[in-house]
């Protein structure tokens, strides 16, 4: 059975290897994420080139997310590298101290917390385990009381509950390191902490600029971020649920539903969905999840998100390997549940104001109601297999091209399974007929299916797919 959902992993000390790299993709993983927030541009060039040759030695095509680190919102190093707080101490957060923190104060990487607080904001310190009132800003100075103390360490993030840090999503290091992700033609780049449709727009030009063609996506991790959600799913590509920081802000029991309503939103825009943040946590340190975990991701799956991410579990995990085959177990499960959807032409339904989307649509139409054994769509830009994939037909969709950049983007589009495909002919008949081929070749079809295929007249164009036909396969060759 061909997995549906996709699997993301982040990259670190755990899996730098090429040979764990291979058998991480062995193992399921359809795209890794390279987190920019550590490392430098030869450390990630260098890395997007083991990670290529890791899947070429394994026959599959991974692709690269490219994940920008955004405002260090954080406090800076203590001299011992952490201290306690207890409920009711007193503590400053002091923007302008040079020198390693205290038992009694601590400097800032942002520095413009003190313009962004007032007398009873509440801050929320290392993903919300430490709780801190304010009761006064002197100067550079944020004095606090603690509510909810614990250990306090080096470079925690600060969160204020709510929402409400105007510090920009596009730092000066991350319009650097945009410059990165376009030399190492990462497929997508996230931007961490867009508080508006505006911010994806100004990374979309800053990509461009830079002469990459990466595909935009926004994680969605900011309470500002909720109400104008619209807007950024459509200044994006493709969205992250990024369930940490945005538990954070706006309360970890607002999640869940806020997580269905992204997936929700983001497929009915024809957009990507992540859903990211502590999926298998337990893993880093043992080799099997916990149940929870378990309900958790396939929760995800049954929602209807594209893919599902690893973090910390793959970065610096003891059990990177077991991590992968027990998500790839669970989605596979999952995906059993998953109802699909007949389509039907409703009144008042989106009136389709371009031709391929509209071949797409047809093709969607007749494989749910034929209940063929597989989708194919001859594609030069993938555009077409997007379309398809926001609607579970049931079946797989194989997206076939020449073109290496479109490989990979299709990575992460749920239901959709990349196939290099060399158009060796004008005619697109004999295209079709040499796609029917490849797949059988490939066993992923066999004589006798039924299966639908599209294509372009102007064969090898982008955007001119115009053609569907449906397919008993063999029948050519009779």
């Amino acid at each position: 059975m061909l997995r549906r959902t996709k699997i993301v992993a982040t990259l670190g000390p755990a899996s730098s290897s090429q040979a764990v790299l291979e058998n991480m993709i062995r193992a399921g993983v359809d795209l890794v994420r390279m987190n920019f927030s550590h490392g430098s541009a030869a450390d990630h060039m260098k890395r997007a080139d083991t990670v290529r040759a890791a899947a070429k030695a394994v026959g599959r095509t991974v692709g690269i997310l490219a994940d920008l680190q955004g405002p260090k919102i954080r406090v800076r190093k203590f001299e011992n590298d952490k201290i306690i707080l207890n409920k009711g101490d007193s503590f400053i957060l002091d923007a302008s101290m040079d020198g390693l923190g205290n038992q009694q104060r601590v400097g800032l990487d942002y520095k413009e917390l003190p313009n962004d607080v007032e007398v009873g904001t509440v801050l929320l310190l290392n993903d919300g385990m430490l709780e801190f009132h304010v009761t006064g800003v002197k100067g550079t100075e944020v004095h606090v009381v603690v509510v909810r103390g614990g250990v306090l360490s080096n470079n925690k993030g600060i969160n204020r509950q709510g929402g409400g840090l105007t510090a920009p999503a596009l730092t000066d290091k991350d319009k650097e390191d945009i410059k990165t992700a376009a030399l190492i033609n990462a497929d997508y780049l996230a931007v961490s902490f867009p508080r508006t449709g505006d911010d994806m727009r100004m990374a979309r030009e800053l990509m461009i600029a830079a002469g990459g063609k990466s595909l935009l996506m926004a994680k969605i991790e900011r309470a500002e971020a909720i109400p104008v959600l619209a807007d950024i799913i459509e200044a994006s590509d493709a969205i992250m649920v990024a369930r940490g920081d945005l538990s954070v802000e706006v309360g970890d029991a607002a999640v869940p539903g806020l997580q269905k309503k992204m997936i929700k939103m983001a497929r009915a825009k024809n957009r990507l969905v992540i859903t990211a943040t502590q999926m298998m946590e337990s893993m880093i340190t043992n080799p099997i999840p916990t149940r929870a975990e378990v309900s958790d991701v396939a929760n995800a799956v049954l929602d209807g998100t594209d893919a599902v991410m690893l973090s910390a579990e793959t970065a610096v995990g003891d059990y990177p390997i077991e991590t992968i085959e027990a998500m790839a177990r669970i989605c596979l499960s999952a995906e059993k549940e998953l109802e699909t959807h007949a389509l039907v032409v409703k009144p008042g339904a989106e009136k389709f104001t371009r031709v391929d989307q509209s071949i797409a649509m047809s093709a969607l139409y007749a494989a749910t109601h034929l209940k063929v054994k597989a989708i194919v769509a001859v594609t030069q830009s993938g555009s077409t297999a997007l379309w398809m994939s926001r609607t579970n037909a049931g079946v797989p969709i194989f997206a076939m091209t020449p073109a290496a950049t479109t490989l990979s983007k299709v990575t992460l589009f749920g239901g959709v399974h990349p196939i290099a495909f060399t158009i060796s002919s004008k005619d697109h008949s004999q295209t079709l007929r040499d796609a029917e081929d490849e797949l059988v070749r490939l066993k992923l079809i066999k004589e006798g299916d039924l299966i639908v295929m599209t294509i372009g007249e102007a064969v090898g164009q982008t955007g001119h797919t115009n053609t569907m036909k449906i397919v008993k396969v063999g029948e050519h060759r009779k």
